[in-house]
C-alpha cells in the first residue's frame, strides 16, 4: 500500500510539472517573406498583455508592414493598412487607446528587438497596436560617443553601458531609440525575414511598392515550454 501511495505521489509531482506554464508567451509572424518568432518580454506586462490580446483577437493579420527603412526597422500594425489602396498615407490607425510606456535599462534597441511605434506625446506612451522590429546597423564607438551626445541624452548626462556598447558595436542595432520608444520583445528565430522586407522597393513614404501583409498567431504553450527549454530559460 505504501508503495502504491509513493507512486502515486510520484505521478502527481509530474503532471504538476507538466502543467507548469511556460516562462515567456512566443509569437509568429508569417508573411510571403518568410516568418519569424518573438519572444515577448516579462519586464513590460503591459505591452506583453496588450499584444497577446490583439493577436488573440486577430488584429493584426491582414495588416502590412506599410513603414521598412534598410538598416533602420520596419514597421506595422496599423489596422487601416488592410486593403489599403497604393500611395495612401499610412501610420496613423489603431485602437483608441494607448499603452503607458515601461521603459527599463536593460532593455535597449539591438538588432532584432519588437518596439511599440508611438506619437510625440509628451508621456511616450506607446501606440495601441503599431509595432516595429529593428533591424538595425553595426556602430563605432565614434558612433556612439556622438549618439550620448544627442541633445535628449545629453541632459540626462546618458552613457550607453559597456555591454551593450559591444553589442551595437558587433550584432547592431538603433541605439538613438533607447529611452525614448518601449522595447518589449526579441526575435529568437527568423531574423532574415525583417531583412528581406527591410531590403524591398519602397514609395516615398517608405511603403512597400509591393504590399506585405502578415499573419500573427500565438504559439502553443507546448512550443513555449520546448523553446524556453532550447534558449536555456526554462529554470
Amino acid at each position: 500500500m505504501k508503495r502504491v501511495f509513493t507512486l502515486l505521489l510520484s505521478l502527481t509531482f509530474i503532471a504538476a510539472a507538466f502543467a507548469k506554464p511556460p516562462k515567456n508567451q512566443y509569437v509568429r509572424i508569417k508573411t510571403s517573406y518568410g516568418q519569424c518568432i518573438i519572444r515577448l518580454y516579462n519586464e513590460t506586462p503591459k505591452h506583453r498583455d496588450n499584444f497577446i490580446k490583439l493577436t488573440k483577437e486577430g488584429f493584426f493579420n491582414g495588416t502590412l508592414f506599410h513603414r521598412v527603412i534598410q538598416n533602420f526597422m520596419i514597421q506595422g500594425g496599423d489596422p487601416d493598412s488592410k486593403n489599403a489602396k497604393p500611395g495612401i498615407e499610412l501610420g496613423n490607425g489603431g485602437p483608441k487607446y494607448t499603452v503607458p510606456a515601461e521603459f527599463n535599462d536593460s532593455l535597449y534597441h539591438k538588432r532584432g528587438v519588437l518596439a511599440a511605434a508611438r506619437d510625440d506625446n509628451p508621456a511616450k506612451a506607446s501606440s495601441g497596436s503599431q509595432f516595429y522590429i529593428v533591424e538595425g546597423k553595426r556602430y563605432t564607438d565614434a558612433d556612439l560617443d556622438k549618439t550620448e551626445k544627442l541633445p535628449r541624452f545629453n541632459g540626462m548626462n546618458y552613457k550607453i553601458p559597456a555591454s551593450q556598447r559591444e553589442i551595437y558595436k558587433t550584432v547592431g542595432g538603433t541605439p538613438s531609440l533607447d529611452r525614448n520608444y518601449t522595447v518589449y520583445g526579441e526575435v529568437v528565430t527568423g531574423l532574415d525575414m525583417v531583412d528581406r522586407i527591410a531590403a524591398v522597393p519602397k514609395d516615398e513614404r517608405d511603403r512597400p511598392k509591393a504590399d506585405v501583409p502578415m499573419t500573427v498567431e500565438l504559439l502553443s504553450k507546448r512550443e513555449c515550454k520546448q523553446l524556453d527549454k532550447l534558449l536555456g530559460i526554462d529554470k
